[in-house]
């Protein structure tokens, strides 16, 4: 038989098995990943040679979800898998961040992983097994890399924690992380939770690197099954100078860490930094400035990144002049855009969310249609990164991965705080545009969220604050925490850890690590300080605003839902969308009407009173049930020799007998009525097998007085 396996039996019973030398064997590595019916195959391919010039590793991490895996067709004209979906590059998002730290430094090729959900069973999330497929490729392979490394997903139900819960489980869970880690060391950390505490999350990150140890074992077996435990491939992508290195350490480092510890703007301390790399470059020969200009701007980064963090670990000071746990200033402003539902700024040091919320009805949700889910959101996030906001001129091709990453963290943190249906009926878009940028831009975005969503008149259950923390570490073991990092500070330290709560408690979080040995006290200390520190933010948040509005403003969409029976939906839409379409046309409204359990639910939206009233009353009419008795203002539809059909409801009409129009006697009904008249009506009969009103209008007339007999 073909291939090779190996069996994972997870802490919860799971069977996981990996399959390799069965597909895809041109790759340099490829596994097949199954669980139940899920299968994914992850095939990677590193080229031998890196490219000239390039002093970085251009890994490319591609997740896909194959509509066939599930048995549907893609939706759109073409009919194919196109641009990836927000949901599959977040899932890019979660490998890259776990694979990319574990490449050797100098490893400087082409390097391309692909994972493809080839079957899906709808149970099985597939996310949580994505990046065990693709250290399980690297394992196979001959590719440099300090693995294995694995990620799972850990949920809590009714207080209890599962390892990767099914689809189906999710909707009760109030904690979702996906955990990535060695055998060692935690690598990275993302997910979402109901106000939960600072210990029930490290609980459960432990939880899941129990289980990750597991994956980490086996992918090690499957190595040694296909004699794979030789040393990886040799390659050569630098070359260094020792000599230089030296040379630009022992000219610079002095002038570096003055430069650190002068607690400037980031453009001043940049300009600085460039400014003495230069002043170096300009002792060398002319022809040495030309041929080593590449190497002292690596060997210069170095110094800088040692200069950086001497300071902070001996003078316990940061860049721009703060201690350890002290968070920038704040500054807030909410309703600053007249037109928008809600708008918010909120300005953290040298960090800048200009926010806008946009309130819309039904037909305003987002429509998913995935391999794995169909549905609709009614709650989004877009975060923008222009580059204008770190003063670089550079050119825009779409929306980002970080953009994207960045607004699904947003969206975490804020999605458990808003309002159910029967609270708030809207649909709600958060837009935030990054004005400026040094460091902790989803935080702000988080921040300017909270303001936005309470100037729009949002009911949220609590306000929500956001916070980067940072970590230096040094050689001997010391560390140093950072709260609120800036930019430079996350680029040269050692972690990158985004937390969001409430004053309850977290709501989500996204950290990466990348240094080894990352103990769970360091982390807890994190946690604690990070708690801190969003307190802090959350109380300058209030002195700007401290609650929702009381009312939405004037310009936003006022929306009505009526329940209404299932079977009056088709009255209410009419032939071919005849009758919703005139509602809409006449009252200047906007309707949707969608089935819920028992009943069809009709929502209108309108920005104006007359209009919204008028609208109300047309459905109203369309799905009242005429009564016996009931005195209706009807409107003459059609005469025949024998009477005037009064519409009584929308589309509802009765005869009203020649006999019945008055006392006197009527010789024609034209001498009485016309098309067009409105008159007054009494419904006195329904006849119980064709459904017929009959009505009359002499009933509401008094009966004149018997003429005396003389």
């Amino acid at each position: 038989m073909l291939g090779t396996t190996q069996t994972i039996t997870g802490t919860n019973g799971e069977i996981i098995t990996i399959e390799t030398g069965k597909l895809a064997k041109q790759a340099d590595g490829s596994v097949v990943v199954r669980q139940g019916d899920t299968m994914l195959l992850a095939a990677v391919v590193s080229n031998k040679d890196a490219k000239e010039g390039i002093d970085f590793l251009p890994l490319t991490v591609d997740y896909r979800e194959k509509y066939a895996s599930t048995g549907k067709f893609p939706g759109g004209f073409f009919k194919r898998e196109a641009r990836p979906s927000d949901s599959e590059i977040l899932t890019m998002r979660l490998i890259d961040r776990a694979l990319r730290p574990l490449f050797p430094g100098d490893y400087h090729a082409d390097t391309q992983m692909m994972i493809s959900l080839i079957s899906a069973d709808k149970s099985t999330q597939p996310d949580a097994l994505a990046c065990l497929a693709a250290s399980a490729a690297l394992a196979v392979s001959d590719i440099p890399f300090a693995g294995p490394v694995s990620e799972v997903r850990v949920g809590r139900i009714n207080g209890e924690f599962v390892v990767n819960p099914k689809m189906e489980q999710m909707a009760d869970c109030d904690l979702d992380i996906v955990v990535a880690a060695t055998i060692d060391n935690i690598m990275m950390v993302e997910g979402e939770m109901s106000e939960v505490s600072e210990a029930e999350m490290l609980e459960a990150i432990k939880i899941a690197h129990t289980e990750i140890k597991i994956h980490c074992q086996a992918q090690i077996d499957l190595s040694e099954k296909i004699g794979n435990t030789g040393p990886k491939r040799e390659y050569s992508h630098e070359t260094n100078d020792e000599d230089l290195a030296k040379a630009v350490h022992a000219y610079c480092f002095d002038k570096c860490y003055k430069i650190a510890i002068s607690a400037s703007s980031k453009h001043d301390r940049g300009d600085a930094f460039k400014a003495l790399r230069d002043e170096y470059l300009s002792t060398l020969s002319e022809e040495d400035q030309a041929s080593k200009a590449g190497l002292v701007g690596k060997y210069f980064h170095d110094v800088e990144k040692v200069a950086m963090r001497k300071m902070v670990l001996d003078e316990g000071q940061r860049l721009d002049g703060r201690k350890t746990d002290e968070i920038r200033p704040i500054w807030c402003e909410v309703d600053y855009l007249p037109r928008t539902h809600g708008s918010a700024i909120f300005t953290r040091g040298e960090t800048q969310s200009l926010t806008t919320i946009t309130l819309g009805t039904k037909l305003d949700e987002q429509t998913v249609d995935s391999a794995l889910i169909e549905g609709s959101e009614k709650f989004m996030l877009h975060y923008n990164f222009p580059p204008f906001s770190t003063g670089e001129a550079r050119p825009i091709r779409g929306v980002s991965r970080r953009e994207v990453g960045h607004g699904n963290l947003a969206l975490r943190a804020l999605k458990g705080m808003i309002p159910s249906a029967d609270v708030s009926p809207y649909t709600i878009r958060i837009v935030s545009d990054i004005l400026e940028s040094n460091g902790s831009s989803s935080m702000a975005t988080v921040c300017a969220g909270t303001l936005g969503l309470m100037d729009a008149g949002v009911k949220i259950k609590r306000p929500v604050s956001g916070i980067a923390m940072g970590l230096i570490m040094g050689d001997d073991g010391k560390y140093q925490v950072l709260s609120d990092i800036l930019g430079d500070e996350d680029h040269l330290g050692d972690m990158d850890f985004k937390v969001t709560g409430t004053s309850v408690g977290i709501t989500a979080c996204q950290m990466d690590i990348k240094v080894d040995g990352l103990a769970y006290e360091v982390l807890e200390k994190a946690l604690n300080q990070a708690k801190e520190g969003r307190a802090h933010i959350l109380a300058e948040m209030m002195k700007t605003m401290s609650e929702p509005r009381a009312d939405y403003k004037p310009h936003v969409p006022r929306i009505e839902s009526i329940l209404i029976d299932k079977d009056q939906i088709g009255a209410v839409i009419g032939p071919g969308g005849k009758v919703i379409q005139e509602i809409q046309k006449e009252t200047g409204t906007s309707i949707s009407i969608t089935e819920d359990d028992n009943n069809g639910v009709v929502q209108i939206a309108c920005d104006n009173k007359e209009g919204m009233d008028k609208a109300l009353a047309w459905v109203h009419g369309i799905v009242a049930k005429p009564e016996v008795g009931s005195v209706y203002d009807g409107k003459v539809k059609n005469i025949a020799a024998f009477g005037a059909f009064i519409e009584i409801l929308p589309g509802k009409e009765g005869l009203l007998h020649i006999s019945e129009i008055d006392w006197k006697r009527i010789e024609k009904v034209e001498d009485v009525l016309a098309t067009g008249d409105k008159i007054q009506v009494k419904l006195i009969e329904i006849d119980q097998k064709s459904g017929k009103l009959r009505l009359s209008r002499k009933a509401l007339i008094p009966k004149p007085e018997a003429n005396a007999v003389s």
